[in-house]
């Protein structure tokens, strides 16, 4: 039998596939040892297998079979290699498991390396990051084709308010308990339908989805992306939004400032700065809503309460975009009856 870590408990199912897949692929032969990872918000496990003779890997636990070829990882997965967007290598798959065998980049994400990480070297991998958006961008207009998933679905109106929906019900509802009297619900409906409709109507772009610093490895002194699966269309802040207004990082503001010019001065973005930030405000905003609706999702629904810590800094973000723009009086009035933490 394989041996595994036993700090996490897992399933009879879960138990079994690995076990097959590693009987499968003769790694039980090589004493095989298998150590749970930390997952993401996603209902994907990931493992690591150990053995003597082997460089480790990663074993990327779907939580159903799948087919490989139709697997959205695995298309975005091929447009990304022909950006040259540094990804880790896919090495094998089971399919009837639900599993890939991924390259293993290690643990250091680049929200763990700041804390140990001088300030030169903080800039310097931010400045990387962005260079990725901008390859994102510019790469991903290039390579436009209906052979790729992300470029047949898009942050539209539907998404935009789905999103801001999920706020309401899993963090104002499910996490704070807070049922909103039916005139405060259609105000604040009112609200985030003008938000939508902007953020909606912009020219889109290729869009990772969830690029933080979680979801950046730093590995061999490069900075590599990850759980990209659910990249699509949407505004040329969003990347960077999720890159800058973090729930997991605090950057200072002259470091967003200049990481913001480093981005228009990559991209020759034809907006001024200044239009340029109140749409990166206006897209802030709503990611950090959705953001918020993820986290009590996953303490309320999931009985995950990892994420309680970043709720914090996300509503001094989402607190500080209302406050920026006269705009949004109305709805910080809104919300504030009910989060006092939007005061």
């Amino acid at each position: 039998m394989v041996t595994r870590d036993r700090r996490l408990p897992e399933s009879a199912d879960v138990r079994d596939r690995l076990q097959a897949y590693l009987e499968r692929t003769r790694l039980v032969d090589r004493s095989a040892r298998i150590v749970p990872l930390t997952g993401d918000a996603s209902d994907r496990r990931y493992f690591r297998v150990l053995t003597p003779d082997h460089a480790s890997r990663v074993l990327a636990l779907h939580a159903e079979p799948f087919e490989y070829q139709l697997l959205p990882f695995i298309n975005v997965a091929r447009l990304l290699r022909q950006m040259r967007v540094p990804i880790p290598e896919i090495l094998d798959h089971a399919g009837d498991l639900g599993i890939l065998m991924l390259e293993d980049l290690g643990d250091v994400t680049l929200q763990a390396h700041l804390g140990s990480a001088s300030a030169a070297e903080h800039a310097a991998l931010y400045r990387q990051a962005v260079e990725v958006i901008a390859t994102f961008q510019s790469r991903g207009r290039d390579l436009t084709s209906t052979e790729y998933i992300p470029y047949s679905i898009a942050f539209d109106v539907p998404k935009l308010t789905w999103e801001l929906d999920f706020f309401l019900k899993h963090f104002l509802a499910g996490y704070r308990g807070i049922t909103l009297p039916a005139p405060a619900a259609a105000a604040l409906g009112e609200e985030f339908a003008d938000i939508v409709e902007e953020l909606a109507s912009e020219p889109r772009v290729l869009c990772h989805r969830d690029y933080h610093s979680r979801n950046l490895m730093l590995h061999d002194e490069r900075l590599y992306v990850i759980d990209f699966q659910d990249a699509r269309m949407g505004p040329n802040t969003y990347d960077l939004v999720s890159l800058l207004r973090d729930s997991y990082v605090d950057l200072t503001e002259p470091s967003v400032d200049d990481l913001i010019a480093y981005f228009l001065a990559l991209t020759g973005a034809l907006a001024t700065e200044a239009e340029f930030r109140r749409r990166f405000d206006v897209m802030a905003l709503q990611r950090n809503l959705k953001a918020l609706g993820t986290f009590g999702y996953q303490t309320s629904a999931r009985g995950n309460p990892v994420y309680i810590q970043y709720i914090p800094r996300t509503l001094r973000h989402v607190r500080d975009n209302l406050e920026r723009h006269g705009r949004f009086g109305r709805l910080q009035q809104l919300l504030a009856r009910h989060i006092e933490e939007l005061h």
